[in-house]
């Protein structure tokens, strides 16, 4: 048996030098395209890969995913990799049923859907029928449902799908006595609900884009509009804009009641502006209750003339602010809950009663407390983990999901009176969660800041030194990374492999403290926090340089590109996937610009551009230099970050690198940033990706 292995793998040592040393990469067509920055000048050679419908790209595109696609078919158990993610793959997954309108909805997907469908119940535990089934919208899957919402009237339901992963939305409304479509069909939305106002809905839209550049022009102009049921969207009314601040997010939010409108202006800071007005007041004109975008203010209940408003103005790691819809400026706010050591993550109202998140060291723990602002218990979580509740805000019916790196996502029944929890549905896995475990783990960074990471593996796991590790991190925009399962990573923890998960300054894990520590001038500390994850596992055994895969996406796409530039000698196989990779000209393309409060632009002072220009990925690949293995991943369709970063970034890459590791890109089609990947789609990229990882680090498939 010894002797056969041994075998095996000189075999596969041979495929893998075989494949690397025919590595023929396209020549990529450079131009003389020359940018000036407060007297610097840069060049900018593949400036033509922006422009993302022409014929030249389109032709590059195909040469590209051609190289890519003949590397990853000669792997020789990438296919089995494949077959093993679609069993772990097949199991049922049922989302937290909610009422509304005396009928129970929920989510459901029987194991390899490539969309989950929307059941109803006439009541809790009755026979589910179907009520919207994204599926029948496409024959590929790559229709996805974004968002549903019902009228406050209970007669009608709005729903969002998004077409081929991109940010655009399209509504349409269903009769909920028929169960029939109507012929009200909205096109153009974008980071909008539907808000139920009587028989119509508020929405938010951009004006019809040019032909052709749909996924790729700036977004400008965000404009609010209010449509009536059984109308053209030709008649929908303009309900708001402004046009002095066109980089920048509009949205209305009303209560169930129709009582209090809240207008939302967001994108040009980490938070919102917010607005109210009170709609028992006929003519009532919206009042401006804050005025500082840096903060974020979320309205979460409204009773009589009291407001409940979560905020973590003045208290970084947030609080509950009682407001009089009189008095509503934020000077007259009165504390209803104050700061406390954790971090308040989520803020509900289930039962007239407060549904608090805090976050602790990355992880989840939930209390309830009541609308006097008085704790009354602690909600008691299987393990270390998420959580999410669902309920009504004067019904007793409460659910919860919760999920950890060893748990896939399981809903339980939660009486709040009684503080009891029973589970409600329980996914069936196909293998056995009780062989893997997590723990968390505390390094320093470069600066000396502690850092949290969670490690998941399957028990019995040796500090071999030697050990494949998958690190992924983010690091911005005040996101957290929580615990959370996965059934793509159990393949690669069956061949031994660690999954590691970093918590990054740029989060939320901390605070608001935690998330400016990781911005702008400082965002050299979230590269730092990653590099230094990847020393302490080597330096603690875990693993080494030749069986460190880094992996991120999009802000995390940035911390690879980042990263790998910095620290090529570190890892040996790099993800990038759907990266900000050109940090001087990211601004530019759909809603970059809303990302400025995170990075800074290059057009706001020469320190700040310098500043960019020393980590942007694609200015700081250098030739002759060996980088790890790479694996570029994007899509045609991503309109949140444009193709033609990972376009610019692997052209260079694969111009300056020097070695026999393969720098690839693979371009999806009909898909996009991610969000509403069709389960099929999502399958074949783990594959790739996966069996890239493995067969760079000389590895056999079990």
């Amino acid at each position: 048996m010894k002797k056969i292995g041994i075998i095996s793998m000189a075999i596969m040592v041979t495929t893998m030098v075989q494949a690397q040393s025919s590595m023929q990469y396209p020549q990529t067509e450079k131009d003389n395209t020359v940018d000036e920055y407060f007297g610097v000048k840069v060049s900018d050679p593949y400036r033509w890969l922006e422009n993302d419908t022409s014929a030249q790209t389109t032709a590059w595109v195909e040469a590209e995913n051609k190289v890519t696609s003949t590397y990853l078919r000669k792997i020789p158990f990438r296919d089995k990799l494949l077959k093993r993610l679609t069993e772990l793959s097949n199991y049922e997954k049922i989302g937290a049923p909610s009422k509304h309108h005396n009928k129970w909805y929920f989510s459901r997907n029987n194991g390899l859907q490539n969309q989950s469908v929307i059941y109803v119940m006439d009541k809790l535990d009755g026979k589910p029928r179907i009520f919207l089934d994204p599926n029948t919208l496409s024959a590929d899957g790559t229709v996805a449902l974004k968002s549903i919402s019902f009228s406050n009237n209970g007669r009608w339901v709005a729903y969002a799908i998004s077409r081929s992963g991109s940010d655009w939305q399209e509504f349409y409304v269903i009769d909920v006595n028929t169960g029939q479509l109507t012929n009200d069909h909205i096109e153009w939305a974008k980071f909008s609900d539907a808000t139920w106002l009587g028989d119509g809905f508020y929405y938010s839209a951009y004006d019809r884009p040019i032909e052709y550049k749909e996924f790729s022009n700036l977004n400008s102009g965000h404009k609010i509009y209010y449509h009536k049921i059984g109308t053209s969207q030709s008649d929908d009314v303009l309900f708001y804009q402004n046009p002095t601040e066109p980089m920048r997010f509009y949205n209305v939010e009303i209560n169930e009641d129709e009582t209090v409108m809240y207008l939302y202006e967001s994108g040009a800071g980490a938070g919102n502006i917010l607005y109210v007005r009170d709609l028992r007041q006929k003519d009532a004109q919206f009042v401006k209750m804050t005025s500082d975008m840096n903060y974020q203010y979320s309205p979460i209940y409204s009773n009589d003339d009291k407001l409940y408003i979560y905020t973590n103005y003045g208290a970084p790691k947030g609080r509950i602010m009682m407001v009089d819809i009189h008095k509503p400026g934020i000077n007259d706010w009165q504390e209803l809950i104050p700061e406390q050591q954790n971090v308040l993550g989520s803020a509900t109202v289930i039962n007239r009663q407060l549904v608090l998140t805090y976050s602790q060291d990355a992880s989840d723990h939930a209390f309830i407390y009541g609308l006097d602002g008085q704790m009354r218990h602690e909600v008691k979580l299987p393990m270390v983990g998420s959580v999410n509740f669902s309920g009504n805000e004067k019904e007793s019916d409460c659910f919860y999901t919760f999920t950890s790196f060893t748990q896939p996502g399981t809903v339980y029944r939660y009486d709040i009176d009684a503080n009891l929890s029973t589970i409600y549905a329980q996914p069936r896995v196909k293998f056995r969660l009780q062989d893997y475990e997590s723990r968390q783990l505390f390094f320093e960074s470069k600066d000396g800041t502690r850092i949290p990471m969670y490690i998941t593996y399957k028990k019995g796991m040796k500090r071999s030194g030697k050990n494949p590790v998958y690190l992924y991190g983010y690091g911005g925009f005040n996101i957290a990374l929580t615990p959370s399962f996965s059934s793509t990573r159990i393949p690669f923890l069956e061949q031994g492999g660690i999954y590691a998960q970093v918590n990054l300054r740029g989060g939320s894990e901390y605070g608001e403290e935690w998330h400016l520590a990781g911005t702008k001038m400082q965002k050299q500390n979230v590269f730092d926090d990653f590099i230094a994850a990847a020393e302490y596992l080597i330096k603690e055994k875990y693993t080494c340089s030749d069986r460190l895969a880094i992996v991120g996406g999009s802000n995390g796409g940035l911390l690879v590109g980042a990263c790998m530039t910095q620290r090529p000698d570190l890892y040996h196989v790099a993800i990038p996937q759907v990266g900000v990779m050109d940090m001087l000209r990211y601004h530019k393309f759909t809603i970059g610009w809303n990302w400025a409060s995170d990075y800074g632009t290059s057009d706001d002072s020469k320190e700040m551009f310098e500043y960019l220009r020393t980590y942007s990925p694609l200015h700081n690949l250098k030739p002759g230099i060996s980088y790890p293995a790479t694996l570029v991943t994007t899509a045609d369709h991503d309109d949140r970050v444009v193709p033609a970063h990972s376009f610019k970034f692997t052209a260079t890459l694969q111009e300056c690198h020097k070695g026999l590791n393969p720098v690839l890109i693979r371009i999806d089609t009909k898909a996009g940033h991610g969000g509403g990947k069709p389960l099929a789609k999502v399958l074949e990229e783990q594959a790739d990706i996966y069996s890239f990882i493995l067969f760079n680090m000389g590895m056999k498939f079990k």
